[in-house]
């Protein structure tokens, strides 16, 4: 018998967290494991066939933020009538949801901490504190997570003889998807509205002069991203060298501002905003630094993409990104309130065409040492594996 995994989420936009689960699904063992995903506000950019895609049933259940606790009895019915073996929830209202729903089922919960708790607002943080420890395993997505969870929850997550666990399950990449075109394995068929093997091609529709170096990112246009920062940093760096090419790939609340404070610039030509795009890797790869100036983060997977793709990382050490960005190896980081130094990284790395390489390679070898896919996926069927067992124990 496989043991049947519910997904419970908010939303399914273009976030992170919502990548993840089509994403993990491809990697895991579908002949253990049967993935479902329950749903509760629809939203134009939807990723649903995705997750289709990747052997996951979708299921929505139509509801806003506050309209969610009076779903739980819905939602319950749901879990009663599929005979679901685990629910897991991503991001703090689904998690909430998911204790009021197990308070009375006997069935495992599962929760993903994706950024710091600081970061929520009241409602959402309070939700999430009071509840935190009514579930059986909380995964942070980075060692910064789990010192938020020590810092905010009521009771010490490590409490001996306790219900909830707490474990380390860092973001992953599917390497051998997300990678350089020029070292892609020929046998590998995959899709894109993009020739994959000729970045000009790309440059050219863009209009981006072939030989010029493309500084990029991947995002949702949300406040935390600090893009206005981020436009900032490329109109300093193109006072200094004017071939530089700027690429934004994403759409957001921001978009509107951002693209004003582009005009006024003047320099209009060099930046390229090209919305949400279901296949990022031809963006990333023509991507010659992946700049971030995040005020904060869980740990991003487009960075952890990016380099996949051998792009090196000039960020704020915001979040997870610390945990993963060696000064000075796999790109340059700074402290959040030091964003301007961004600005001299990106331009030693334009600069020194030897430094660029060796952090090119540096990049995709972290992915792959420490945040494949193959490795995350492994750790999260260890983590389902052990509720189920538990679970399984106590019935007997």
């Amino acid at each position: 018998m496989k043991i049947k995994v519910l997904h419970l989420i908010k939303s399914l936009g273009r976030g992170g967290a919502e990548k993840l689960i089509p994403e993990t699904a491809l990697v895991h063992n579908q002949s253990r494991f049967e993935f479902h995903c329950l749903y509760f506000y629809h939203q134009k950019e939807n990723i649903a066939d995705e997750l289709e895609a990747a052997g996951i049933q979708v299921h929505l259940i139509p509801s806003g933020n506050l309209g969610l606790f009076f779903q739980v009895n819905k939602v319950r019915d749901f879990i009663k009538k599929n005979e679901f073996d685990i629910i897991h929830a991503h991001l703090p209202w689904a998690g909430i949801l998911a204790r009021f729903v197990g308070s009375k089922l006997n069935i495992p919960i599962v929760y993903t901490e994706h950024n710091t708790w600081d970061r929520y607002n009241k409602l959402s943080y309070w939700g999430n504190r009071l509840t935190f420890k009514k579930q059986d395993v909380a995964i942070a997505v980075s060692n910064e997570v789990v010192l938020s969870m020590q810092l905010n929850s009521i009771i010490d997550p490590y409490q001996r003889g306790g219900r909830m666990k707490v474990k380390v399950v860092q973001n992953g990449v599917n390497t051998e998807v997300f990678r350089k075109y020029e070292i892609r394995n020929e046998k590998l068929e995959i899709k894109s509205s993009i020739p994959s093997s000729k970045n000009s091609d790309l440059k050219s529709i863009l209009d981006i002069p072939k030989d010029s170096k493309v500084i990029g990112k991947v995002a949702v246009f949300r406040d935390q991203k600090r893009l206005w920062l981020w436009v900032e940093i490329a109109i300093r760096i193109l006072k200094k060298n004017p071939e530089v090419h700027f690429l934004l790939v994403g759409d957001g609340e921001w978009r509107f501002k951002l693209e004003e404070q582009i005009s006024k610039s003047g320099l209009i030509e060099n930046f390229h905003l090209v919305g949400v795009k279901k296949d990022v890797i031809p963006y990333l790869n023509i991507m010659d630094i992946y700049l971030s100036s995040s005020e904060f983060e869980g740990l991003p997977i487009a960075m952890l993409e990016a380099m996949a793709c051998e792009v090196p990382v000039v960020a704020t050490r915001a979040g997870g990104i610390g945990e993963v960005i060696q000064h000075g190896k796999q790109g340059f980081i700074c402290e959040v309130n030091d964003w301007e130094e961004l600005e001299d990284f990106c331009l030693k790395i334009l600069a020194e065409n030897d430094l660029h390489r060796s952090m090119s390679l540096a990049a995709r070898q972290q992915v792959l040492e420490k945040f494949s896919m193959k490795k995350m996926v492994g750790e999260l069927e260890q983590v389902y594996n052990s509720v189920f067992l538990k679970l399984s124990k106590q019935i007997c």
